[in-house]
């Protein structure tokens, strides 16, 4: 099972869009960002295939620390976000039990990720607007270097809840619109593999919308302009239903929020 996975994420790595209404097709790139529990395995997934599909996107956890699965359901692997590398999580857990960690795909999961970005990193400490001028070379970070996205998609109903109540706490600073989308996905492999593609195939709708709408005002809409936005923001919760139709075995919501 191991080995599938890892010829899975190989092939993900080296994915496209999914269709004539990606980034490459429109001449234009809305920005993304995935969020699951502990950015380790839905998160990292859709962040590699919207990476690879040529979109810019960062990912984040909202738990309060990184938790890996262990020997035990009661000894889980624990690690601060922001400060514990994919990479030495990785040497650490191989040297503890290599037999487990690769039997459960923890290994090829990290291996993943230590390609995508240098760790974790933690929804809540994200400051918004502020440059990432410090992840230059994690994979997408090409067009999120200002510190802001248009859509912001979690992989659980909680995480969901979580954005929401710190974007509500911070008081929309930026005055910026974004949309805030939950796709449920169960948290394991190869549920991740297929939430990818999913979220992959609704990015490549929402860009495809935001690319025509945009087009009536190109500056206001880039910079974040509500009202230049309005028309495409009005489109989504309809781009949203049509795709579900597509994958009904992922429940989404959706709600427009505030940087």
């Amino acid at each position: 099972m191991a080995q599938a996975l890892a010829q899975a994420q190989a092939q993900a790595a080296n994915g496209t869009s999914s269709n004539e209404s990606g980034p490459e097709q429109c001449g234009f790139k809305l920005k993304f960002c995935t969020v699951c529990a502990s950015n380790q395995n839905r998160s990292m997934e859709s962040h590699l295939r919207l990476a690879a599909a040529n979109y810019p996107v960062i990912s984040f956890g909202t738990g309060s620390l990184v938790r890996l699965p262990g020997p035990s359901i009661s000894q889980p692997n624990v690690y601060q976000f922001n400060k514990t590398s994919y990479d030495s999580m990785y040497k650490e857990l191989e040297a503890k039990d290599p037999r487990l960690y690769r039997a459960n795909g923890i290994l090829n999961m990290l291996g993943r990720n230590r390609g995508v970005k240098w760790g974790p990193e933690r929804w809540q400490d994200w400051q918004i607007g502020v440059p990432r001028l410090e992840h230059n070379a994690d994979r997408g970070s090409e067009g999120v270097e200002g510190g802001v996205v248009d859509v912001v998609i979690t992989c659980e109903e909680r995480c969901w809840d979580a954005v929401i109540d710190d974007l509500l706490s911070r008081g929309s600073p930026l005055n910026r619109p974004v949309h805030v989308i939950n796709v449920d996905i169960k948290d394991n492999h190869e549920e991740a593999l297929t939430g990818g593609r999913a979220i992959l195939d609704l990015a490549d709708s929402l860009n495809k919308a935001a690319a025509e709408e945009r087009t009536l005002d190109p500056a206001g809409f880039d910079s974040g302009n509500a009202a230049s936005r309005s028309g495409f923001d009005e489109r989504v919760p309809e781009i949203i239903g049509e795709w579900q139709e597509r994958w009904p075995n992922l429940p989404a919501v959706w709600t427009l929020a505030w940087f």
